[in-house]
């Protein structure tokens, strides 16, 4: 019989609109983790102070003040964060109501570049920086009579946290392989690695390796909005001339745009047709970095990020895996996703894998079916799961 553990794990994804939570269960015969029924959400739009028409101050100011030591917060971004904060606070106390449970071991996953003590949020594309983020949270639990069995250790990556869920899930996608790459498309994107059996985390590899939203594809444009959900309705918006806000109003997001692409409508396969476009060289990219180094195919949003290494310890690796998951997933899967993106995208992977002169003749071999490579990922809450799964492998290796 399985010992129950005496605190309440819980795995957070801090996102763009609404903070995600879910009760987290290991079992530690075999050290895989499962979701189980108990989840609270909460809609940033639903706390009060929330300020709709926030806007980001901009990436490039954003790097500028981090790297010059000289952060400061705009009066929006500092109202905009207790809201964040307040909207964590709200879930992880809904599922200690919903346990009766109020021994508490957190993990918080939320976009944008850390601290760096990794507790708090100091450069985010859509979203307030929140500095103390851990620290405020903490306090506001405190006060709430939560007790929390270990400090928050950090404010991890949510696309670390889709890694490791794929890695330690009993039906993850990083199982079963030693070489795989993951691309998760939300509100924003997510990136993962494994290689030579091991999860490789992006700030790792910085110097060989940059993280999708960092590079730019030709029309200036980062390639997160290609790769992403949020992105790929942003960019149906700028061509139609309407604005995010009122698409959803409409109704229309990304699956609903592969519909009316594949019934003719020309916005929308302008959309696909810059996505295909673009989200496979990102793929090739990939491919080509990991097996033979850089070969410059992006340039960076970021001007000054330092220019990547051609060196790094898995040259001449080879890819088992591509996994495409969360929305951008479901996506590629949708009837008309299928059409207007799976296809056309393997056969333009196809292609630049054909004449790739930086993969030799048994890379492009094994690269040459793309189709027997890309997978989607059907696991439930990555992000959520794996930082509920890093908290608790952090405390038990402190214990």
């Amino acid at each position: 019989m399985e010992r129950k553990p005496n605190f309440l794990l819980l795995g957070i994804d801090g996102g763009a609109t609404k903070v995600s939570g879910y009760q987290v269960l290991a079992n530690d015969s075999n050290l895989t983790f499962d979701l189980s029924s108990v989840h609270a959400e909460k809609s940033y739009s639903e706390i009060p102070g929330y300020l709709p028409d926030f806007k980001a101050v901009d990436i490039p100011t954003q790097l500028k003040q981090r790297d010059e030591h000289a952060i400061q917060l705009t009066e929006a971004e500092k109202q905009q964060g207790a809201v964040y904060v307040e909207a964590t606070a709200i879930v992880i106390e809904q599922m200690v109501q919903q346990t009766g449970i109020n021994n508490v071991l957190i993990g918080l996953g939320m976009p944008g570049l850390k601290t760096p003590d990794k507790r708090g949020i100091e450069v985010v594309a859509n979203g307030p920086r929140i500095l103390n983020y851990a620290s405020l949270l903490e306090k506001r639990l405190e006060l709430a009579n939560v007790h929390l069995v270990a400090p928050l250790h950090q404010i991890g990556s949510d696309a670390d946290y889709c890694g490791i869920g794929e890695n330690y899930a009993k039906d993850g996608m990083f199982r079963g392989v030693d070489n795989a790459y993951y691309l998760g498309g939300g509100t924003g994107v997510a990136d993962a690695l494994k290689l030579k059996g091991k999860l490789v985390f992006f700030d790792q590899i910085k110097p060989w390796m940059a993280k999708s939203w960092e590079m730019k594809a030709d029309d200036g444009r980062s390639l997160e909005r290609f790769a992403s959900a949020g992105g790929i309705q942003s960019i149906y918006a700028e061509i139609a001339g309407k604005d995010v806000a009122e698409l959803n109003r409409q109704k229309i997001y990304p699956l609903q745009m592969a519909s009316m692409a594949l019934n003719g409508d020309e916005t929308a396969r302008k959309t696909f047709d810059l996505v295909v476009q673009n989200l496979s060289l990102l793929l090739f990219e990939r491919l080509t970095t990991i097996y033979a180094g850089w070969q410059g195919l992006f340039t960076f949003v970021n001007p000054n990020r330092p220019a990547l290494s051609k060196e790094h310890e898995y040259l001449g690796t080879l890819l088992d895996r591509i996994i495409i998951g969360q929305r951008l997933g479901e996506l590629m899967d949708s009837e008309a996703g299928q059409i207007v993106l799976r296809q056309p995208l393997l056969q333009r992977l196809k292609d630049l894998v054909a004449s790739a002169e930086a993969l030799d003749a048994a890379a492009r071999h094994h690269y040459e079916n793309p189709e027997k490579l890309i997978v989607t990922s059907k696991l439930r809450a990555a992000p959520a799961l794996g930082a509920g799964i890093d908290a608790y492998l952090n405390y038990q290796s402190r214990k």
